[in-house]
């Protein structure tokens, strides 16, 4: 039944001369989401976005890839005709028949939207019409304006769209419209929430991924690639970089106390991270960290881990709880993939007792004990893209 779907914006309405450029990059992105598809049709009209496909069978996963779309806060699924007024009253009634055998209608009503102004009767006027030809049609239903079982949606602008739903979707800003940033995801819940989180802001995210293999297995590679592919589908492609860090914890074993080894390598971690965006013209960090939840992220830690780098650092999720982290895990789908037994360097290399409270003169007077620059440098060589 259904030919088209119409997409309503979000946010992109607050953004006035630069609209268009919200408009292009959420373009791109339905584009990028929908690829799969063949003989679909995107453009605008009077300001909302159109998909319009010739295979009825596509619409289904249609609606269920454009729902991911950031920049996106409602769609309907949507019949396409033109403006003659008898033919969008016939199609309405078909539509209205369609609906009829799928569900028990008793009560309805119809609401007319004219982007067009040239459309010769008034919304008001056409409801009414429409109205009075469904009731002609069908003498079991009745019209109820304030709790109807259905709505019928006519929407006039350059072609007329006739809708009877609002699917709600992700919302948010399109993926590309507010900057770059650098995620450390460390195949864990928290990292891919907030990678999504902050993407939902219209950031183009990008990730890294830090491993001390032969300690960590290529089974943990593949559970990072795999939410990176779940990521994907609402955040567009991301570039995954991978470090090794076993020559940094060998170092800090050898050197250091074994309580600071995970300060020092999240530190080492930041340095890193802002190494590699700067070079790919990344303007902020992005970690998963939440206040309190373990050892690196009392507030304490969290201030002299940041201490090693200058580039900004974006906590999505600083201020929510274990619960709340694991019910977004599981409402995009990454959760069943984090939960998978491989561990990851921070759980290898983990010490028994770790600083809850470091200080960062403490922290600065062992990494005197290494050579910080060429640490960095050294395994900045095992760089891959994967």
């Amino acid at each position: 039944m259904y030919n088209i779907v119409a997409a309503s914006f979000g946010e992109i309405f607050l953004k006035g001369k630069n609209r268009g450029k919200f408009e292009h990059k959420l373009i791109e992105q339905i584009n990028y989401n929908l690829k799969e598809f063949k003989d679909l049709s995107i453009y605008r009209d009077f300001g909302k976005v159109f998909i319009e496909t010739k295979n009825e069978d596509d619409m289904d996963r249609i609606i269920e890839k454009t729902r991911k779309v950031f920049g996106i806060v409602t769609i309907s699924p949507s019949v396409k005709t033109g403006k003659d007024p008898e033919m969008i009253i016939e199609k309405s009634i078909e539509l209205f028949s369609y609906l009829k055998e799928k569900q028990n209608i008793k009560t309805f009503k119809v609401k007319t939207k004219r982007g067009d102004k040239n459309f010769p009767i008034k919304s008001m006027n056409f409801s009414a019409e429409v109205g009075s030809r469904i009731l002609a049609a069908f003498n079991d239903v009745s019209v109820d304006v304030h709790n109807p079982d259905v709505e019928i949606c006519i929407d006039i602008k350059n072609n007329c769209y006739i809708s009877s739903e609002k699917i709600k979707t992700v919302g948010g800003m399109p993926v590309g419209s507010c900057g770059r940033a650098l995620l450390l995801l460390s195949g864990g819940i928290d990292s891919p929430v907030a990678g999504y989180m902050i993407a939902k802001r219209g950031v183009e995210i990008n990730a890294l991924y830090f491993h001390t293999y032969p300690f960590t297995s290529e089974r943990a590679n593949e559970k990072v690639k795999q939410l990176k592919e779940i990521l994907e589908e609402y955040c567009g492609k991301i570039k995954l970089f991978s470090i090794n860090m076993l020559e940094i914890h060998k170092a800090i074993r050898e050197f250091c106390r074994e309580e600071e080894t995970t300060i020092l390598a999240r530190r080492f971690m930041m340095r890193i991270a802002e190494k590699i965006a700067g070079e790919n013209n990344m303007e902020m960090l992005i970690t998963g960290e939440s206040l309190g939840q373990v050892a690196s992220q009392t507030m304490k830690s969290m201030t002299v881990i940041e201490n090693a780098v200058e580039m900004p650092i974006l906590k999505p999720l600083v201020g929510m709880d274990k619960t709340e982290i694991i019910d977004r895990a599981r409402e995009i789908g990454t959760y069943e993939t984090s939960i998978l037994p491989y561990d990851d360097c921070c759980s290898v290399f983990a010490p028994a007792h770790p600083l809850i409270n470091p200080k960062l003169n403490s922290i600065l007077k062992s990494e005197d004990k290494l050579n910080v620059d060429e640490l960095v440098e050294s395994v900045l060589l095992t760089l891959e893209i994967l």
